[in-house]
């Protein structure tokens, strides 16, 4: 099978792309680098998997790379992922995350693409909602520019199924984390908080620490998109997570279990609340499970504590 990764360099990404390489996929990877590191493809360019340096809002570009790479699959991961940039550079946000995935839709349809597995947020998508845990059938009504966007694109991946035959799969992904997260990026907590753990600095907690995501551990979030590049008839859009929410207190103290002999123990500095963060988010993955059959396989304190080993 040919396959094309958007966002292959990056922390999701570069996993996804090893996983294809191991089941004997022709894997071709765009990237721009912007979060995405060169480093995590080492294993897979010796591997043989071929990468172009782009900017997916560069329609030419894309078009040539699909056009070189005749994809059967596409895994579109390339993203604007960062929430507050998102609220003060909405523009932008949409830039990456509506023109983009437009740019990737139509070039995948022009290189013959049999299916585009789309990668959308559980966190942010839903909004405000009192449906806990929240089913797909909750209608979206994002706060953030970031959950706006993503639904836009979407909607445009449903477009492309019905206007261009373009078969589209969209996983509303949890709060992703495990090995390669950067540690220094604004996205990504439990990476983050270990980070701070190993330099022994004090984390911030923006909020009182309540406030409850579902954390999904990467190779879970690989195994949905397997499965959902090989569903004999798509669907969706699938929320993909553990359907268990845990608070930042608790991903604290999951942390703080990971440490070292001689590691001291997490010391938060607690700040206000940021716009556009949701208080709760708990996804309800039954209708991944029954149509998918994909149920995570990695409790919290098992990827903690592979990610605090990884980032040592």
């Amino acid at each position: 099978m040919r396959a094309l990764v958007t966002g292959g360099a990056g922390f999701i990404g570069s996993h996804l792309v090893d996983a294809l390489l191991a089941r004997g996929d022709e894997v071709a990877v765009v990237d721009d680098l912007s979060t995405g590191r060169i480093e995590n493809l080492e294993a897979a360019l010796e591997a043989g998997a071929t990468f172009d340096r782009l900017d997916i809002r560069d329609g030419d570009a894309v078009g040539a790379a699909f056009a070189a790479a005749g994809p059967e699959l596409v895994f579109h991961l390339a993203a604007q992922m960062d929430v507050r940039r998102s609220l003060v550079d909405s523009a932008f946000d949409a830039s990456v995350n509506v023109v983009g995935t437009i740019n990737v839709l139509e070039a995948a349809h022009s290189s013959g693409a049999r299916r585009l597995i789309n990668a959308s947020t559980g966190g942010a998508i839903y909004g405000e909602t009192e449906v806990m845990p929240t089913p797909e059938s909750v209608v979206p009504a994002p706060v953030s520019a970031y959950g706006q966007s993503k639904q836009c694109a979407e909607l445009y991946c449903a477009w492309a199924a019905r206007a261009r035959g373009l078969e589209t799969v969209t996983l509303r992904c949890g709060n992703v984390y495990g090995p390669r997260q950067d540690p220094g990026g604004e996205a990504g907590v439990i990476a983050i908080f270990a980070g701070r753990l190993l330099s022994g600095e004090q984390p911030t907690v923006f909020g009182d620490g309540s406030a409850r995501r579902d954390y999904s551990f990467v190779s879970d979030i690989v195994a949905a998109n397997l499965l959902a590049a090989g569903q004999p008839s798509p669907g969706g859009p699938y929320n993909i997570g553990t359907g268990i929410d845990s608070s930042v207190l608790e991903l604290i103290e999951a942390i703080d279990a990971a440490a070292a002999p001689g590691e001291a123990p997490l010391d938060p500095l607690f700040a206000a609340s940021r716009e556009g963060e949701l208080q709760r988010s708990s996804l309800d993955v039954t209708l991944a499970r029954e149509e998918l059959g994909f149920s995570a396989a990695t409790d919290l304190q098992t990827g903690v504590a592979a990610t605090v080993a990884a980032l040592r």
